[in-house]
């Protein structure tokens, strides 16, 4: 398909090339982080580990780090394709809106298993415990940073965190000041966007922002059309306050609105009736707001509110609209030498209220659901080159008793730029309304009645890792994992009805096993200009029926579609002193069931940067290889097309 530029992204990169080489005024751009070291990079603070700023280096979990200087030269124009970043993901896509993303297995089309943050705030839902990523945005340009650990994460951030924690973290309002703009063009898709941020007062500073994005239809494999184009728009702003003696006040929110085709074949048959699925139109809104305060001797308390609607229409099948108020509240202390002590809880309260079809339902359709939780973790200094951290979490849910997840991780610095570290702990994945509400057809008789009796899922987790610099060009991060499951979801053959002679399904837990990996990623600067950086994950996965089952939903492929190995390979080259050449390959091997072929992915970019506030690039996603699928069944899977486009960005 040829380039569709229309004219006023002409226009648009017209006045925004003029006004980033006359701006006078134009603050210079901050350090990029191409500029630093390999130790400066290791020692980049993160938070996720122990809800404690702590260098990376030092952090004794499985964390990668997509950085603003990643993601500025990605190209790329939504989050799920942004996370293609991260080696110890499996991003799969299964439409131009629908991504399946997920952690050391068990990735399937709810991606229940994963814990996903923006500043913050779960974006989880509690209709499948999953993330919507057609509805998760950002300004990509003012995202400071995006943590993903793979493995567990339940202590600090709750049920949920199974296998992996996605924290996305945006600049401050102070670091974002000014005027920026960004417009995208290309063959499969495009989009747009402006911030501006100023002064409030002597101490405050706020930002605002607009973007808007929009996707062609992609196509099956067989080449016809999918009927599945997206488009999106979005506004927000975000003001911060802060006084010298540490204490600092955030307020931020966002609104959004989309529409999306719903994928071929576009109708579901019912008594013979063939329906048309009309197009799927989402919307949300949501604000926050946090204040933190220090305290003598290194102490402070943290308390955030935060409140999220969210309203999805699936003409056909359901439409959802969802309202939740999270209450949170953290102590961090030291009382006493050679301990960091971190606790707080959490209050969560969900209304959903589902507009049943005539097709599946949930029952009873509006549900008021409240979530609690305790916690506390000690951060213990053993020696002058060990630690020990200890915690546990209780946390309640609507439907089960109280989940308990312990965690206890030993970290030894064996030698400057050196460390080992194992951790073993107990997570779990609270029921949604998918597990106990969902019915099939809407009345009696059913042939799938909820799950009554369905319980937490659990695993205990057990991890080994190393994170260094063999040399002082290179970085080394490798983890060995294994995980226990228990009590994984089925969909269990319970009776036959007598008079109708039709089946009766419930949701039960019949599922045990576990998996093995390793994971490891690195770095190698080859000059002052040029850094080499590849990743690769394996996963060994043994699950198995437990004898008193009669599952009927595809027994343990129903528990996730994962490649056996994945690997990266990334260059980013400066040259010519204001261009750059960045250069990705990913290999992703078959996946088993439903079957997806292996396949290999290459993206490039040109950059340009004239000017300090301005930079151009020309890129292209899925280059020199057919057209491939990620996941999902093949009736109702895209395949991926080459796409090029363009993309210029402004600051003054």
């Amino acid at each position: 398909m040829a380039m569709n530029f229309s004219v006023h992204w002409v226009a648009t990169l017209s006045l925004m090339a003029s006004l980033g080489l006359g701006s006078k005024a134009a603050q210079a751009r901050q350090l990029d982080l191409a500029d630093l070291s390999l130790e400066e990079l290791s020692n980049l603070q993160i938070t996720s580990v122990s809800k404690r700023a702590e260098p990376l280096s030092d952090a004794p979990a499985s964390v990668f780090v997509i950085t603003a200087e990643d993601l500025r030269r990605s190209g790329v124009l939504t989050l799920p394709d942004a996370l293609r970043l991260a080696p110890n993901l499996h991003v799969g896509q299964r439409s131009a809106s629908q991504y399946s993303i997920g952690a050391r297995g068990l990735n399937n089309t709810a991606g229940n298993k994963m814990l996903v943050l923006i500043d913050g705030r779960s974006v989880y839902t509690p209709l499948f415990s999953g993330v919507f990523w057609d509805a998760q945005d950002v300004m990509l340009e003012d995202v400071e940073r995006i943590e993903i650990i793979s493995g567990p994460g339940g202590l600090l951030w709750g049920v949920n965190a199974v296998n992996g924690v996605i924290n996305i973290i945006t600049r401050s309002a102070k670091a974002t000041q000014g005027t920026l703009a960004t417009a995208t063009a290309g063959n499969r898709e495009s989009g747009g966007g402006a911030r501006y941020g100023g002064a409030l007062g002597g101490n405050g500073h706020f930002r605002v922002y607009g973007k808007y994005f929009d996707r062609q239809e992609t196509r099956r494999e067989d080449g016809a059309p999918f009927g599945d184009a997206w488009n999106k728009v979005q506004g927000g702003f975000r003001a911060d306050w802060s006084r010298d003696q540490g204490d600092e006040l955030t307020f931020q929110g966002d609104a959004y609105d989309a529409s999306e085709g719903q994928a071929a074949p576009g109708t579901i048959t019912l008594g013979g009736v063939a329906r048309p699925l009309n197009m799927i139109s989402i919307s949300g809104a949501n604000l926050l707001g946090r204040l933190t305060h220090r305290l003598a001797r290194g102490a402070g308390l943290k308390f955030q509110a935060y409140y999220d609607h969210t309203l999805r229409d699936v003409p056909g099948t359901f439409r959802d609209e969802l309202h939740v108020l999270d209450l949170q509240f953290e102590h961090s202390l030291q009382p006493m030498a050679g301990h960091a002590l971190i606790w707080g809880g959490e209050y969560r309260h969900g209304v959903d209220n589902v507009t049943n079809s005539d097709f599946v339902a949930f029952l009873p359709a509006r549900s008021k659901q409240v979530w609690s939780s305790l916690f506390a973790q000690d951060k213990i200094t053993l020696g002058e080159n060990l630690q020990l951290t200890l915690g546990a979490r209780i946390e309640t849910n609507h439907y089960t008793k109280p989940d308990l997840l312990p965690s206890a991780r030993l970290a030894w610095k064996v030698a400057e730029n050196h460390s080992l570290w194992m951790a073993a702990s107990r997570v779990a994945r609270a029921p949604s309304r998918i597990d106990r509400d969902f019915y099939y057809p809407t009345s009696a008789p059913f042939v799938i009645d909820g799950g009554p009796n369905f319980k937490s899922e659990v695993a205990n987790v057990y991890e080994l890792g190393y994170r260094g610099q063999p040399t002082a060009n290179t970085s080394w991060s490798v983890t060995a994992f294994h995980t226990v499951y228990d009590r994984l979801r089925t969909l269990e053959l319970v009776s036959i009805n007598t008079v109708t002679g039709l089946p009766l399904y419930q949701w039960s837990n019949k599922i045990d096993g576990h998996t093995t990996g390793l994971e490891t990623w690195g770095t190698y600067q080859a000059t002052s200009s040029w850094r080499l950086s590849a990743g690769l994950t394996t996963l060994h996965k043994n699950l198995q029926l437990k004898a008193s089952s009669l599952a009927q939903n595809g027994g343990t492929a129903a528990e996730g579609n994962d490649p056996d190995f994945s690997w990266n390979l990334r260059s980013t080259l400066n040259f010519f002193e204001r261009w750059e050449l960045d250069a990705t390959v990913r290999r992703v091997s078959a996946l088993p069931l439903p079957a997806v072929p292996a396949y290999t992915a290459i993206d490039l970019r040109l950059g340009w940067r004239p000017g300090t506030n301005l930079e151009f690039s020309l890129g292209g996603r899925n280059l020199f290889m057919p057209a491939h699928v990620e996941f999902f069944s093949a009736p109702t899977r895209s395949a991926l097309a080459s796409a090029v486009y363009v993309q210029v960005v402004s600051r003054f």
